[in-house]
């Protein structure tokens, strides 16, 4: 029991942590297009972590996490190692201002305790494989969504705009198995976005400032949008370690009877996370890879939140780091190709592909230590 305590305990200050290491994601291009200052950001991003807790009740990425390793290979020092494993990368990373994946440090934590315990046929190699192609489909999708909306944008014929707008949101919700509140969601947000250009369109006269004010109106809806699949998604990861442990430990029989309390604590958790702030990243994801407008952070946090809520349907783990990144590339990509800084977009890259793996190896050399006292 007191192994269990000391799991759940550590499982809630990795959210805690990915919180603040992930917090840049969600306010770095908000706080650097001066939309808000660093401290309104994160209150703003906190509270729209916590309120995913209303929206996501599927609990399909927790799901996933849980079942990464095979229920007969789960042990309570797996998962020790796992989240002892996940909260060294993060803070090393986050030390050295590197956004890598809160997501893929915790998969790759629990696979690698997973495989020191058991072998390699310990783990699911289909939701590894699907996870793993995510590093790279996930960005993709941020970046052609957010070109996508970039580029409508900026087209100057309200009408064809507005069209645009109304045809891709009917399409979304006819075709997209969201649920009703996501549904909801999508509509009332292109409402808002429609009736805004609307209004900058035939005020007298239209004006640059006028124009940008309205997009720094718009980036509070969008950055709120990305905070809420930020929460939705990462929320959840820890919700699936702390619920295969509780089944490791017997105190729940599968993991469909998880208590209440698990994702209530670690929604709390991320969003007092995200409440501390991660700086140290804010200049990697605001600044160093494109200079970025507050047009562009509407593109970029509403491609962000597009996928997030996507991929979480689907019951993908990605990385909310991932994500923001392709996503403000892309916004980048729309102006010129040079506008990217491919140097610093290169070396992200690399700690994207080696999260999992250097993770995994520090798990299994932590189980191996730590099976000498459980």
């Amino acid at each position: 029991m007191t192994l269990l305590i000391i799991i759940i305990a550590l499982a809630l200050i990795f959210d805690y942590i990915n919180g603040f290491h992930d917090a840049a994601n969600s306010i770095a291009t908000i706080v650097s297009t001066k939309v808000l200052t660093p401290f309104q950001a994160v209150l703003w991003a906190a509270f729209f972590n916590v309120i995913a807790f209303f929206i996501f009740k599927d609990h399909n990425v927790a799901n996933t996490i849980a079942k990464t390793v095979h229920a007969e290979a789960i042990t309570l020092p797996v998962i020790l190692a796992g989240l002892i494993a996940a909260i060294i990368w993060n803070l090393l990373t986050w030390w050295f201002g590197i956004p890598s994946s809160s997501s893929h440090t915790l998969i790759g934590g629990f696979a690698g305790a997973a495989i020191a315990h058991a072998g390699l046929t310990s783990i699911e190699m289909e939701k590894i494989t699907k996870t793993l192609s995510f590093i790279f489909i996930a960005p993709l999708m941020g970046m052609v969504i957010a070109a996508f909306i970039s580029i409508v944008t900026i087209i100057h014929n309200i009408w064809l705009k507005l069209l645009i707008i109304v045809l891709t949101v009917f399409l979304s919700v006819t075709f997209i198995p969201f649920n009703e509140v996501i549904k909801w969601g999508l509509v009332v947000t292109a409402g808002i976005f429609c009736v805004s250009y609307l209004i900058n369109h035939f005020q007298d006269p239209p004006s640059a400032y006028k124009t940008g004010n309205m997009y720094k109106r718009l980036q509070l809806l969008s950055s709120a949008a990305f905070s809420i699949g930020h929460g939705g998604n990462d929320a959840q990861k820890v919700m699936g370690i702390i619920a295969a442990a509780l089944v490791a430990g017997g105190q729940i029989p599968d993991l469909k009877s998880m208590p209440n309390w698990v994702p209530i604590a670690c929604y709390a958790a991320i969003g007092l996370g995200t409440l501390s702030g991660g700086w140290r990243i804010v200049k990697t994801m605001g600044t160093r890879i494109t200079k970025v407008t507050p047009l562009e952070g509407v593109s970029a946090e509403t491609a962000g939140a597009i996928t997030l809520f996507m991929t979480e349907k689907l019951g993908i783990p990605v990385s909310t780091t991932h994500t923001i990144t392709g996503s403000i590339i892309g916004v980048g990509a729309t102006k010129r190709l040079s506008a990217v800084r491919w140097g610093v977009t290169v070396n992200l890259l690399w700690a994207w592909i080696l999260t999992i793996p250097v993770s995994a190896i520090m798990a299994a050399i932590i189980y191996y230590i730590s099976s000498l006292f459980f």
